[in-house]
């Protein structure tokens, strides 16, 4: 069942319970009303028939009479006269008592004044009358066959009513749903148009209503699949371009080492060569791996509390154990009594990739393989700065240097993929945080990193 059908169904039953309930109501309350004004008539029946005889206006005869002549073609009021003691005065037709008077039942009149109750379908009142001061008991019972003939006339309206309202809130109820859902039709159909190839396409946000709260967190899903899908086919390009490179280096190796026989020397030498072409691609594809781990997104990265002067040790010892030449200079701006100071939340192991990567850094492009690094924190973020007495950049250098695989001129004759400051800069912007740089051609350079701590 489509949702249009059942949004009617659904409307059509809730609306046309409610109205049931109301068509009870309705009908519950007539009958109240119907009861309550036939017993007032059967009270000034009674009297007035009490009174005619009391005042000797009309005798038992006459009464009897005009009572038989009634009944035959209406539901006449059977109205009998007692005293306290139970004496009966003036009967309508004692010979068949519809009531059937009792002591119990006069003496309870007289007690309470009057008296209502149903006896079978009809209606029945007792009521203590005085007339010239002495006390009379009158008892009236009756049929209110046009009270009940109104009442099943109102009855069958309001079946008619419900049936009609049904039949009219369900179509209603149909086409109020098929405009609600319009909106609904209209993304299913541009959906349909958004495919792999065309995954950059988005859904128009016509009103700031649901429908437009689905279709703006639809966008949002794309834009995540779209990056998810880019960063697949980056790394599937920049995989398959950057690793043609030294496999071929170490394919030629190997096949020119094969051409003919050699010397133990020579072949130490080719097999020396082809491990360093296999070293380079083994650094290749772990730069490419850190990257594609990267575009992952937060929401898939384990995050926990950094202690960022801790994490630059260990980076240090690691750095020096396979680059005994290199310096490595770590310097406190401040002292800092709160452990906060230096703690941040991220991921220990992205951040150690991107801390190395920029102390390398420092110490391949400057002549004596030294890196300054400064920690300082603020209010809110802690700031590193990575320093050296290198090579430097030309303005036009800085602009790319975080664009994958951009290698400066300089950079050309040192050992490396252009991977490694655009991972720092995703990992950077992975933590919440900012890097810059300032440089100076043949001056140095100096990677300020800021990030938020705790």
């Amino acid at each position: 069942m489509k949702i249009r059908t059942s949004l009617a169904l659904k409307y059509t039953v809730v609306t046309a319970t409610v109205f049931f309930l109301c068509m009870m109501t309705v009908y519950y309350l007539s009958e109240r009303i119907r009861s309550n004004t036939f017993y007032h008539t059967l009270k000034s029946e009674a009297v007035t028939k009490a009174h005619l005889f009391l005042s000797h206006k009309a005798d038992a005869q006459t009464m009897h009479s005009i009572y038989k002549n009634n009944k035959s073609f209406i539901h006449e009021v059977e109205v009998a006269v007692y005293t306290p003691d139970f004496k009966m005065v003036y009967h309508d037709a004692a010979e068949h008592d519809v009531i059937k008077e009792t002591p119990e039942l006069i003496h309870d009149i007289v007690s309470n004044g009057t008296k209502e109750w149903y006896q079978g379908a009809e209606q029945a009142v007792g009521l203590l009358y005085h007339y010239q001061g002495v006390p009379y008991v009158i008892t009236a019972v009756a049929y209110d066959g046009y009270g009940y003939q109104n009442l099943r006339e109102l009855r069958d309206i309001l079946w008619l009513l419900l049936l009609l309202d049904v039949s009219v809130l369900f179509l209603a109820g149909f086409f109020l749903a098929y405009i609600a859902l319009k909106p609904i039709r209209f993304l299913v159909r541009e959906t349909e148009q958004i495919t792999a190839s065309q995954i950059n396409r988005r859904l128009p946000v016509r009103n700031q209503d649901e429908i437009g709260e689905l279709a703006t967190t639809f966008n949002a899903l794309l834009e995540r699949l779209e990056v998810s899908f880019n960063a697949q086919k980056q790394f599937v390009s920049h995989a398959s371009h950057e690793l043609r490179t030294p496999l071929a280096s170490l394919t030629a190796e190997l096949d020119l080492a094969l051409q003919k026989d050699r010397t133990v020397s020579q072949y130490r030498e080719a097999l020396e060569n082809a491990l360093s072409d296999a070293r380079k691609m083994g650094r290749l594809i772990s730069g490419l791996l850190d990257l594609a781990k990267v575009d992952y997104g937060v929401e898939r990265i384990r995050m926990e509390e950094i202690r960022i002067d801790e994490l630059l040790l260990d980076v240090r010892t690691m750095i020096l154990r396979a680059h005994p030449s290199y310096q490595i200079e770590l310097v406190f701006a401040q002292e800092s009594e709160d452990a906060d100071d230096l703690t941040l939340y991220g991921n220990s192991y992205l951040m150690r990739i991107a801390l190395s990567n920029l102390i390398e850094n420092n110490c391949k492009y400057s002549e004596d393989h030294t890196s300054f690094v400064q920690i300082s924190f603020w209010k809110d973020s802690l700031v590193l700065r990575f320093s050296d007495n290198g090579i430097g950049m030309t303005p036009d250098e800085v602009q790319q240097v975080f664009t994958l695989f951009y290698r400066g001129a300089e950079g050309q004759h040192y050992d490396g993929h252009g991977i490694g400051m655009t991972l720092v800069q995703k990992i950077v912007t992975l933590h919440r945080g900012r890097i810059s740089i300032s440089s100076e051609e043949k001056k140095g350079t100096t990677f300020i990193v800021e990030l938020p701590h705790l």
